[in-house]
């Protein structure tokens, strides 16, 4: 992940930035005519070629959710969901989210399981600029789907934290809490909240009139009872004190466990007993 954070800077300062005003949200599928700007952008075609050699991408597999316009650069709220559940046969395997005219544009990639059960992430972003954002899914099958969303945020990623001093040493602290409701053997929700500065390396110290140094989290692997239920590789583009929501299937009582790494290789982890009613699903097919 680390060498692409050079590789997408060096692609998002090439291209110029986006100042059209936009309507309402819409997909990639339908922005051409809409009043938007074009979304084919010159990052958008290098990293589809690059990370997706130009295979054909759909819009029906996934819905993003996004502002059209964040009252914060440094917090925009991000929603990726899938349309249909997680299954042996078919499943979302991997989420690619990406900011077009941010420094680094490739905010994450999220592996997914079928014990996900669900393939929708929330979590929150910085947005430096005028920018489309995107979602990316590629399906077990190969196949691929994709959303955008032109977001008007400026500022983000060279926003200072707003954490105060005393933030430091609270860092690697993690939040890891599963909703009360629900059963075995069905999709449930849980969210991670990690206390850390994400420093993007962009935002200048008013005081010191240097820059504060890039630290942050890089790594988040969330297991439950031993099994993967998705593994982030993320960078500066996710805000400070990240944020992840997600959804897990428990089949028995178990731990929720997770961990997360920095660019210091500091390594984090927290852990949460899960204990649910009897199952209510019996004999679900899968899709």
């Amino acid at each position: 992940m680390r060498w692409w954070f050079f590789f997408c800077g060096a692609l998002a300062f090439s291209n110029a930035a986006l100042g059209a005003e936009a309507v309402h949200d819409a997909a990639v599928h339908d922005t051409k005519g809409s009043g938007l700007p074009d979304p084919d952008t010159a990052v958008w075609k290098k990293l589809k070629s690059s990370l997706f050699e130009n295979r054909p991408m759909s819009g029906d597999a996934i819905e993003l959710v996004a502002p059209t316009r964040a009252e914060d650069g440094a917090v925009v709220p991000i929603a990726i969901r899938a349309r249909f559940s997680q299954g042996s046969q078919l499943y979302v395997k991997r989420l690619y989210l990406i900011v077009d005219n941010n420094p680094s544009p490739l905010a994450a990639t999220i592996d997914l399981t079928p014990e996900s059960g669900r393939a929708d992430i929330e979590t929150r972003i910085r947005v430096e600029q005028y920018s489309y954002v995107r979602a990316v899914a590629e399906l077990s099958d190969g196949t691929l789907a994709a959303q955008a969303r032109f977001v008007k945020a400026s500022g983000g990623c060279s926003a200072p934290a707003g954490g105060d001093p005393a933030a430091s040493a609270r860092i690697g602290r993690m939040r890891l809490a599963v909703d009360a409701a629900g059963a075995y053997n069905e999709p449930t929700a849980a969210q991670l909240v990690v206390s850390h500065p994400n420093h993007s390396g962009l935002a200048m110290d008013q005081l010191t009139r240097l820059y504060t140094p890039a630290y942050f989290v890089r790594s988040v692997k969330v297991t439950y009872a031993g099994k993967p239920v998705f593994a982030a590789e993320v960078d500066f583009s996710i805000s400070e004190n990240p944020y992840f929501r997600f959804y897990f299937v428990p089949h028995a009582p178990g731990d929720l466990k997770a961990e997360v790494i920095d660019t210091k290789e500091l390594k984090f982890e927290s852990a949460v007993a899960v204990r649910r009613s009897a199952s209510r699903v019996q004999g679900r097919p899968e899709p």
